[in-house]
């Protein structure tokens, strides 16, 4: 087992790192950047390092402040959490010539598997169904029309290299084909510096359910069932659920199998997700890889027990997996909010500022993993969300309930949040019978008007 890691994150992320890390008896370095100097935890890091200006660009995302960082601290190991350099293959190279284990996918995996189209390739050679589409990059107007009228429109026009929503483009005609065919390439060129995109058939209002693997280094892969993260807006998630209210025991364990076959093809090592589409008629589609640990992950954890943060540890060390398939039951229901610096009745405006007051919601069933606290200003720098709050009951419908009552429980001002929302959505019929789509944010909105 590792004696020193340095968690190369930041907020609610790194405080789950740092925790987890506590529990197995690993000292933690700490970065920040000059905006974060009040983290909640660098108060629990044996070590803390400033690495630049509040820019991530200037500190999260700078590999040679992070590689001298780790090299002064004298680590042996980094985990990335999400987003930032989690999954940058380049980083892993640069680690790894300098003998420092990354906690993560190998590089090779996560540029293949970052790759979209790629991706596909592998899914298809592992026996995994995928979104109908081109068989590869789509270079021109042209191939881009041809392939449209093959598959029948509507049409998704997407970055082979994009995530988040960015370079993707709905066509319903040849006209917004064309249209959004550049429109696409140049997103994707100014958001990823690569303009690569191919062309796959539009799926009318899918479920997005997503499968949780762990892999070690010894050729073990398992998965953990899955998470319904079908509320989103504008492709971010809000809300993530496990199990999927509508799956039946038959499609879990396709959707489970697949992915397990997709991550053994990809020679995948340590935790990711499997993610696909679910159609209105129960045919699901193969979409990505995120090769890293998921924000929704303590769903997971909750349903099965197994934590996350410390299967990538231990995996990033050599040893193996703690369970096998056979172990893994799911149990109850869990439900994740994430709790964003955000005002919903303002299109989601960006919230940053002064929590004035905080109240934690408690009691049975309920978790709260969060890096704010009263007194913490959230700074206009970073990622919106201040806190995720998890519930884990017996039943979907008593997970609910405690929803419910959490957050009505919570309280946080100075700053506008998602609590709001996810209260009225609590009395949707549709969300309440498990009936909702990616489109139903959109749709909520467009009905409170």
């Amino acid at each position: 087992m590792f004696r020193r890691i340095l968690i190369a994150n930041r907020g609610e992320i790194a405080l789950r790192i740092t925790r987890a890390c506590k529990e197995l008896g690993i000292e933690t370095v700490a970065v920040y950047s000059e905006a974060d100097r009040d983290l909640l935890h660098l108060r629990y890091a044996d070590e803390t390092v400033c690495i630049g200006p509040a820019p991530s660009s200037e500190s999260y995302l700078n590999v040679p402040a992070l590689i001298a960082a780790a090299e002064i601290a004298d680590v042996e190991a980094i985990h990335p959490g999400y987003g930032f350099l989690s999954e940058n293959s380049h980083f892993v190279e640069v680690c790894q010539s300098c003998n420092i284990r990354f906690i993560g996918p190998p590089a090779d995996v996560i540029a293949a598997l970052g790759d979209k189209v790629r991706a596909k390739e592998i899914a298809r050679a592992a026996g995994v169904p995928d979104v109908p589409g081109s068989d590869g990059p789509v270079k021109d107007e042209a191939e881009a029309l041809a392939v449209a009228r093959q598959i029948g429109y509507p049409v998704l026009i997407k970055a082979a290299a994009g995530g988040g929503g960015r370079g993707m483009r709905v066509a319903h005609n040849d006209v917004s084909l064309v249209n959004g065919f550049h429109a696409a390439r140049a997103e994707a060129e100014s958001a990823f510096k690569d303009s690569t995109v191919y062309i796959e058939k539009y799926i009318d209002r899918p479920r997005h359910v997503e499968i949780q693997i762990l892999a070690d280094q010894h050729g073990n892969v398992v998965h953990l069932g899955e998470r319904d993260c079908s509320m989103q807006r504008r492709h971010q998630k809000l809300v993530e659920e496990s199990p999927c209210p509508v799956l039946s025991d038959e499609q879990r364990t396709a959707m489970g199998e697949a992915a397990v076959r997709l991550a053994k093809a990809a020679g995948y090592q340590s935790a990711g997700t499997v993610e696909f589409l679910l159609d209105r008629d129960g045919k699901f589609y193969f979409i990505e890889v995120n090769a890293r640990i998921q924000v929704e992950h303590p769903v997971t954890e909750e349903v099965t027990g197994v934590d996350l943060i410390r299967e990538m540890i231990r995996v990033a060390a050599g040893e193996r997996l703690s369970v096998t398939q056979d172990d893994i039951k799911v149990t109850g229901h869990a439900i994740e909010f994430r709790i964003n610096a955000e005002d919903p009745d303002a299109a989601f405006k960006p919230s940053p500022g002064l929590i004035e007051t905080l109240i934690a919601p408690a009691g049975p069933g309920v978790r709260w993993d969060s890096h704010a606290y009263q007194g913490y200003r959230v700074p206009p720098h970073y990622d919106s969300m201040v806190a995720k709050l998890i519930i884990h009951r017996a039943t979907r419908r008593e997970a609910l309930a405690t929803a419910r009552r959490a957050l009505e429980e919570m309280c946080i001002e100075g700053i506008a949040t998602t609590r709001s929302l996810f209260l009225r959505v609590l009395e949707h019929s549709d969300f309440i019978n498990g009936e909702i789509d990616t489109g139903f944010i959109d749709r909520f909105f467009g009905q409170q008007r």
